[in-house]
């Protein structure tokens, strides 16, 4: 068994990959192809939708329970991807990167909130933080584009067809979504 110093360093270079992918400078194919790596991002994912979901006013178990069915629903699109364009072997490294950096965004995010919001006016701060998740877009575009071996712009266009599809999935599951835009 690994010991824990060991096991701190292994997450610590896992969450500056991750980084790095959010930032656009690695690919997933930076990520080990691990089951516990695994587990660990996909706890991750699981606790970020949690803080996110507890420190946002605006959002209550309900937003929870619908923004995860909604993350599966977009990992199975981008997973059928990756499997038609015959990259079956990338497959855990591509859910581990789109897990993990929405992750990391949605940390950004609660952070952002929680830290900007006192020393910005709302307006200025709920600008930031929309700005913080649409980086996802071109985030999980460049994680596709990398795993399926396609210009960046491709997989942007997949990753705007798959944000489409979550918001109109989400709208459906909970339709006074839709009357309050």
């Amino acid at each position: 068994l690994p010991q824990s110093g060991t096991q701190n360093a292994t997450v610590l270079a896992l969450i500056q990959t991750l980084f790095d992918i959010v930032c656009l400078r690695k690919g997933p194919d930076a990520i080990p192809h691990s089951t516990f790596l695994f587990a660990i991002i996909a706890a991750m994912w699981v606790i970020a939708g949690a803080v996110m979901t507890l420190m946002t006013a605006e959002l209550d178990q309900k937003d929870f329970f619908i923004g995860t069915l909604t993350g599966i629903a977009g990992l199975l699109v981008y997973a059928a991807i990756v499997v038609l364009s015959g990259r079956r072997a990338r497959l855990m490294q591509a859910i581990m990167a789109f897990l993990g950096c929405g992750a990391l965004l949605s940390f950004l995010f609660v952070a952002g909130n929680v830290f900007l919001t006192p020393f910005l006016s709302e307006n200025i701060s709920s600008l930031v933080m929309t700005l913080v998740l649409l980086w996802t877009v071109p985030v999980e575009g460049h994680i596709i584009s990398r795993t399926i071996e396609r210009h960046w712009y491709v997989g942007v266009v997949i990753a705007v067809a798959v944000f489409a599809f979550q918001m109109m999935l989400y709208s459906v599951m909970d339709p006074a979504t839709t009357s309050a835009i």
